[in-house]
């Protein structure tokens, strides 16, 4: 499976914006509504396709072809980079990729159908593939 991204966007490239403000918190995307398990940041901070894609492989290799994943962020946002050892000016670097910026809160990955050893160890081994501070959640216990 491809990584993800969006089909066409607006906008080629985006204004940086602010990253991860201490006091932002998620609004929505903050309970369980699929799944019985899920993956929950803890942290805020910008996660990249490719490392969207880590997860739900390390998830899917977990589960073997038992219970449903769903995946509850897409990354949509582009990020931009200029090469190595390029000098400052002559305009904003190149596309590199899309990314998704999670708030603390946001529910990111859930799963069913599994019981309860296979499915926390799945999803704790792909909250080690991405960049934030991750707690297992289930509809028992919130």
């Amino acid at each position: 499976m491809p990584l993800l991204f969006p089909k066409k966007v607006k906008y080629r490239k985006w204004q940086t914006g602010r990253v991860g403000s201490k006091e932002r918190t998620a609004s929505r995307g903050i309970k369980l509504d699929f799944g019985s398990y899920g993956l929950k940041a803890l942290t805020g901070a910008r996660i990249k396709s490719n490392q969207i894609e880590a997860a739900r492989k390390t998830i899917s290799r977990q589960m073997q072809k038992k219970g449903k994943l769903w995946i509850r962020i897409f990354p949509d946002r582009p990020y931009t980079a200029k090469a190595a050892e390029v000098g400052m000016g002559k305009g904003k670097g190149d596309l590199q990729g899309y990314v998704f910026e999670v708030l603390p809160g946001r529910i990111i990955f859930e799963v069913d159908g599994l019981d309860e050893e296979v499915a926390k160890e799945a999803l704790r081994k792909a909250g080690a593939k991405l960049p934030i501070k991750t707690r297992i959640i289930s509809r028992d216990n919130d």
